[in-house]
């Protein structure tokens, strides 16, 4: 049997995520490469698009994720995790990611891997300072020693900071530098590829 034909069976020919049952089609979670129906969910043309970033974020299809938190399908616990903390900004979805429990095994699995939404309220991309989007768990480099206030050391040019979580301004980052969470400028960061 396809990948398709058992997540159809498995799922009741809805989606998987909000229990639409039009244009459904097979998602693989990323970073996951096999196409296996323990690494996929069926979701629906709209969960797909904003999941892709193909359509701007609209919050309230998201309220779903109260229900389909509660799948015994692993891969739907995962992906509804990945978006609940996608969407964590919002006190509601902050409280079901609160109630929300995975097994460590699992845990890893859904923070193996971040989703962007596109929020059209607010769509200006972080960009570095060659003007390369930035991604939340993204690796980027200073280009230029900056002072850190407050934490007494400076941030010498070519430090490496790792998985980089994004800010509600899209001017900042936040990132680990000599074991500290601070907020620097996206302007003085260069995205390693």
């Amino acid at each position: 049997m396809t990948t398709e034909k058992t997540l159809l069976q498995r799922s009741n020919s809805t989606c998987e995520l909000c229990t639409a049952e039009d244009n459904l089609s097979a998602y693989n979670l990323p970073p996951e490469d096999i196409d296996t129906a323990e690494q996929s969910i069926l979701i629906c043309q709209t969960c797909h698009d904003q999941i892709t970033q193909a359509a701007p974020l609209n919050e309230t299809h998201w309220q779903c994720l109260n229900n389909s938190m509660w799948s015994t399908v692993p891969a739907v616990q995962v992906m509804a995790w990945r978006l609940l903390k996608a969407l964590s900004s919002s006190s509601w979805a902050q409280d079901l990611l609160d109630m929300l429990y995975l097994e460590p095994e699992m845990q890893t699995w859904a923070e193996s891997h971040s989703i962007q939404l596109i929020n059209d309220e607010n769509n200006e991309a972080t960009l570095d300072s060659n003007g390369s989007p930035l991604l939340e768990g993204d690796t980027v480099t200073l280009i230029k020693d900056l002072d850190v206030k407050g934490a007494g050391f400076t941030a010498k040019r070519g430090t490496v900071v790792k998985n980089i979580a994004l800010t509600d301004n899209p001017k900042h980052i936040e990132g680990r530098v000599n074991g500290v969470r601070i907020v620097l400028v996206a302007n003085f960061l260069k995205k390693v590829v």
